[in-house]
C-alpha cells in the first residue's frame, strides 16, 4: 500500500473520515468539514470559536508563531479569539531551561499582543524529535448575528485578498534556509524576507476586522497548507459554488515570488499564511484589500 506523501491528507480520505466523526451534542452548529477550519458552539447568548493547529516545521519563533495561526482562524469567523491551550512535544536531548523559557517568552508576548489568556496545557520532553512541536487549542467568542463561516459565500460576491502572497513561505524558508538564497539575495535582501514573518506579517486578525467594517462580509479564510489555490478550491467546496479568478489579478509580492523561485514553487500554492480571503459585498476597498475577482456559481 503506498504511504501518504507530506502535507494535508487527500481530499476525499478525509472528507470521508470527517463524515463519521461523531457530533451529537446539538449545540454544534458547525461540525467538521471541507474548509471549515472552526468549530462553533452556542453558548447561550453567543457563539463560541473553536480551533486547534500545530506548528511542525518552523522553529524560528515558533512560541509567537503558534499564537497567530490559530488566532488567523478565529479571525476567520468574525470572533475575538480569547482563550489558548498549548502542548509542546520538547526533543529529547536538545531541550535546556534556556530553550523553554525562550518559548514560552515568546507565546506569553504573542498572548498579551491580542489579550489572549493563556489558561493551559501540556509539556514534555519527548524521544524521536529533532525539535520543538508546538500544538495549540484557541477559543474565540462572536456575537451571534455576527458569525461568519465559509459556506456563507454567494454568486456575485467580490473576492478579495489581503496584503499578498505568500508571505508566511517567505519567512520560513528565509529563516529556515538562508544558506539556500545567500547567492541570489543580498543580506538587506535576505533580512527583508526573513522579516516578512512581522512585516507584512502572518496574522490576519486586523484584516478581518477591515474587511468587516467595509461591508457585508459573507465568507473568509486563511490560506494555510496548499496556498491560495487549496484555500480558493476549500472556499469554493464549502460553500458549494464556483470561484471565477483572474490570476493575472492575484497579488504575488515581488520579493515572495523570487524567493519561491529560488525553491522551484508555485507562489499560488505555496503556504500563504498573513494573506487573508474575504468575500462580500463591499461599499470600498481599500489598498489592504486588494480585489483580484468575483464569485460566481
Amino acid at each position: 500500500m503506498n504511504s501518504i506523501p507530506l502535507g494535508k491528507l487527500p481530499p476525499d480520505l478525509l472528507a470521508q473520515l470527517l463524515a463519521a466523526a461523531p457530533v451529537s451534542d446539538p449545540r454544534v452548529l458547525l461540525k467538521p468539514g471541507i474548509g471549515l477550519d472552526c468549530a462553533v458552539v452556542d453558548a447561550g447568548d453567543r457563539y463560541l470559536v473553536f480551533k486547534s493547529d500545530p506548528i511542525t516545521f518552523a522553529t524560528d519563533e515558533i512560541g509567537w508563531y503558534l499564537v497567530q495561526v490559530n488566532s488567523n482562524d478565529i479571525a476567520t469567523t468574525g470572533a475575538m479569539p480569547r482563550w489558548l491551550m498549548v502542548t509542546m512535544l520538547l526533543p529529547e536531548g536538545k531541550t535546556t531551561a534556556v530553550s523553554v523559557t525562550t518559548l514560552t517568552d515568546q507565546l506569553y508576548a504573542a498572548c498579551r499582543e491580542k489579550n489572549i489568556s493563556l489558561i493551559g496545557g501540556h509539556t514534555e520532553i519527548t524521544y524521536g524529535l529533532d525539535r520543538p512541536i508546538l500544538m495549540g487549542t484557541l477559543i474565540g467568542e462572536v456575537a451571534k448575528e455576527k458569525l461568519i463561516t465559509p459556506a456563507g459565500a454567494s454568486p456575485g460576491d467580490k473576492i478579495l485578498l489581503t496584503k499578498g502572497i505568500p508571505i508566511e513561505a517567505t519567512a520560513i524558508l528565509a529563516r529556515e534556509f538562508p544558506e539556500r538564497l545567500a547567492d541570489t539575495f543580498t543580506p538587506a535582501e535576505l533580512a527583508e524576507a526573513q522579516a516578512f514573518l512581522h512585516q507584512p506579517g502572518i496574522g490576519v486578525l486586523r484584516d478581518a476586522q477591515l474587511a468587516t467594517a467595509a461591508g457585508r462580509v459573507t465568507a473568509m479564510h486563511d490560506p494555510t497548507e496548499g496556498g491560495l489555490a487549496g484555500a480558493l478550491w476549500e472556499l469554493a467546496e464549502a460553500s458549494g459554488h464556483t470561484l471565477r479568478v483572474d490570476p493575472a489579478a492575484i497579488p504575488i509580492l515581488p520579493l515572495a515570488g523570487r524567493v519561491c523561485a529560488a525553491f522551484g514553487l508555485d507562489p499560488l500554492a505555496t503556504i500563504a499564511s498573513g494573506a487573508l480571503i474575504v468575500n462580500g459585498r463591499f461599499r470600498r476597498c481599500s489598498r489592504h484589500l486588494p480585489g483580484f475577482g468575483r464569485g460566481g456559481d
